[in-house]
């Protein structure tokens, strides 16, 4: 698979800030940080996680089986884990004051930025999300379909139907969002809501979940756990 690179390691979620801040959690919600190295690719941190959300800037969140939440703070401290009051089944982060999540109803919420008030309920339902570095969010809802966060432009309409089917969604950027089908399909957005009524590339490969980098960087794991990072974008 030209496209990708195999990494070792066996993981079943994975979200990637940038090249160097790529985090993952196992099957057993073992909580694992890229070393940059191939080598020896992957630390493992204390914590146990279901699913896990890193930034460009460091910025690292998570949830775990029982739906709590908790922002990484082991750089900062000899705690590894802080709580956030809240319940969410899946999260993500794309800086420190760009963090969302949904809840196992679907609802969508919005970081704060304070912890004493953290969560800001957001319009509409959805069953996965990406958050971006610069602002940008997407997310799928449980009919697989696909939406733009456009609450910011336009109270009146904070969600954008963009086409396509996708049960998994990631985003580094506005112009780095990637996603996966119901099938495992891998696609690329192309940055044209109207490319010939698909605006998604496929890119060859299976998927279970995929992340996406503010810097272009990509990777994905599939139903075995196995863990590849894309190479498509660089000289073969």
């Amino acid at each position: 698979m030209a496209d990708w690179v195999k990494v070792a390691g066996s993981l079943t979620a994975i979200s990637a800030g940038s090249r160097t801040t790529v985090w993952g959690v196992n099957a057993a919600s073992a909580v694992y940080h890229y070393t940059n190295y191939d080598g020896s690719p992957w630390i493992n941190v204390p914590g146990g996680l279901s699913d896990i959300g890193a930034a460009s800037d460091g910025t690292v969140w998570g949830v775990n089986s029982g739906n709590q939440i908790y922002r990484y703070t082991g750089d900062q401290s000899t705690t590894n884990w802080v709580g956030v009051s809240g319940s969410l089944v899946r999260i993500d982060a794309g800086s420190r004051t760009n963090v969302w999540g949904v809840d196992s109803a679907g609802g969508i919420y919005r970081y704060t930025n304070h912890d004493a008030n953290p969560w800001i309920k957001i319009p509409g339902t959805l069953s996965d999300i990406g958050a971006g570095a610069d602002g940008t969010v997407w997310g799928v809802n449980a009919g697989n379909q696909v939406f733009r966060y456009t609450g910011d432009q336009d109270s009146a309409n904070s969600w954008k139907s963009v086409n396509g089917s996708l049960k998994r969604i990631a985003v580094g950027s506005r112009t780095n969002v990637w996603g996966v089908d119901p099938a495992g399909g891998i696609y690329r957005y192309t940055n044209n809501d109207a490319a010939g009524g698909n605006p998604w590339v496929k890119i060859p490969g299976t998927a279970t979940d995929v992340a996406a980098g503010a810097d272009g960087t990509a990777w994905h794991v599939n139903t075995a756990g196995e863990i590849y990072r894309y190479t498509g974008d660089q000289p073969s």
